[in-house]
């Protein structure tokens, strides 16, 4: 007879919105108890902007987060839950270079993105900027900065879509944690 091991499964979870302006404010040790609470395990934090590793079964987690959140805090954030294979997947590979890992952001994308508008995304890149739309995330390598971008501004609403953005250092990370 074989004994079945049975493992957690990970996952990374962005939350968009949180600890930003002072608005939606949450202490990241407040944001683990959250989690546990709903059954993840293993939570880690990153930094003060709502990156998030955990293991747990697998159940939709982007709800239960959301709600956990707005039931502890009284606010809900955007929440975009993906497995660790599907952010490896994404994040393995980049088309722009990686050295400067503030000039290059990966736009996770909430669901595909039909309707793009990569015309207009083209017409407001600077001349620096260059960006690649995959599947399930939009990379955008700014050299001169993401807040002088005006198409890292416009970036959601010319995909059609809900995204949250990380820079490329926060991505490393995150895949380490993993």
């Amino acid at each position: 007879m074989l004994d079945l091991v049975v493992s957690d499964t990970r996952f990374v979870a962005l939350l968009r919105g949180i600890n930003v302006g002072g608005k939606n404010i949450i202490a990241m040790k407040d944001l683990v108890q959250t989690l546990e609470s709903i059954g993840c395990t293993d939570v880690q934090t990153y930094i003060q902007s709502g990156n998030v590793v955990f293991s747990g079964g697998n159940e939709d987690w982007t709800r239960s987060i959301a709600d956990a959140i707005q039931t502890q805090n009284g606010f809900e954030p955007a929440v975009l839950v993906m497995s660790k294979s599907k952010y490896m997947a994404i994040t393995k590979i980049p088309p722009f270079p990686t050295e400067n890992g503030k000039a290059l952001h990966v736009f996770f994308l909430k669901q595909h993105a039909p309707d793009a508008n990569l015309d207009a995304m083209q017409d407001l890149a600077k001349p620096s900027e260059a960006f690649a739309l995959r599947e399930d995330a939009l990379f955008l390598y700014a050299p001169d900065g993401i807040g002088k971008s005006k198409l890292a501004a416009s970036t959601e609403r010319l995909l059609g879509v809900d995204v949250t953005a990380r820079n490329w250092n926060t991505i490393v990370k995150l895949q380490e944690m993993l």
